[in-house]
């Protein structure tokens, strides 16, 4: 009888994901501790930051400028939670391959898991900050519908978009340091850029040239803000070219991030 093969069964074997589970388990509960550790208020901090900056947002862009969007102050709100969820993850995993070299350099563990991780933790500080769109919504007697089942489509989405950018420059900074600094101004241009505080009928009022707002259309964060404000504000589901554009940034933000970081992961133990 021929020997029974030691091969594992199945292209990817359960133990595979298991360790890499348990191990996204750890550091998002070790970054927990330590981003609210010796915090009077902790986790409150998730609710009341973005409240205290939509109330202060709202006073300057609602009545000095003059915006006419219906329910401001939950526009605002639901846009700027939104975005620094993307922000907050591909910072966080702009580093995480370099602020894990003593670990990489000590055991074998799968160096996705790092940007990976960065993301599903700006994930567990967006879902405290949902407390406070509920708040808001709850101020202004905005009822929730059935069209918010459409969330966890949409924070899926969003996690794959931010995965891949975050898998991209992560392992690009490993190389280039530059690229650290270089993402925050990337990050400020694309902040104006994305309408959190504006909407897009201003541009039109302006009469702002048709390439401008079609930049701002095919801007990723533009597609995500609205998937999301469709759900909590103007309480209908997302459109299907809405659901294709957001499932196609994200798409190639994975193909994008998956082919750098597999081209160049077996050289950043020689570079972090």
């Amino acid at each position: 009888m021929p020997p029974a093969s030691t091969k594992p069964r199945g292209l990817f074997p359960p133990a595979f994901f298991k360790k890499d589970l348990l191990i996204l388990e750890q550091l998002v509960g070790k970054d927990f501790k330590l981003k609210y550790r010796r915090s009077f208020l902790g986790v409150a901090w998730s609710v009341l930051n973005p409240l205290l900056m939509m109330v202060i947002m709202s006073i300057v862009f609602s009545y000095l400028f003059g915006s006419n969007v219906e329910n401001f102050p939950l526009y605002l709100i639901v846009g700027n939670v939104t975005f620094t969820l993307m922000a907050d993850s591909t910072n966080a995993a702009l580093t995480s391959i370099i602020q894990a070299a003593p670990l990489l350099k000590k055991i074998k563990v799968h160096r996705y898991i790092f940007p990976v991780q960065k993301v599903l933790f700006a994930l567990v500080n967006y879902s405290f900050s949902l407390i406070a769109v509920a708040i808001v919504m709850l101020f202004f007697r905005i009822m929730p519908t059935l069209n918010l089942l459409w969330l966890p489509v949409g924070l899926l989405l969003l996690m794959f978009f931010c995965v891949g950018v975050g898998l991209t420059i992560g392992a690009l900074a490993v190389f280039f340091r530059d690229v650290i600094h270089l993402w925050g101004v990337v990050l400020t241009a694309w902040t104006y850029l994305t309408p959190i505080f504006w909407d897009l009928s201003l541009l039109e009022a302006k009469h702002a040239p048709m390439w401008i707002i079609s930049l701002v259309k095919i801007n990723p964060m533009y597609n995500y803000l609205q998937f999301m404000r469709d759900i909590f504000l103007w309480q209908r589901p997302p459109s299907p070219e809405l659901l294709g554009m957001c499932t196609l940034w994200a798409a190639i933000a994975m193909l994008i991030g998956i082919f750098v970081f597999r081209k160049t992961e077996h050289k950043f133990i020689l570079y972090v």
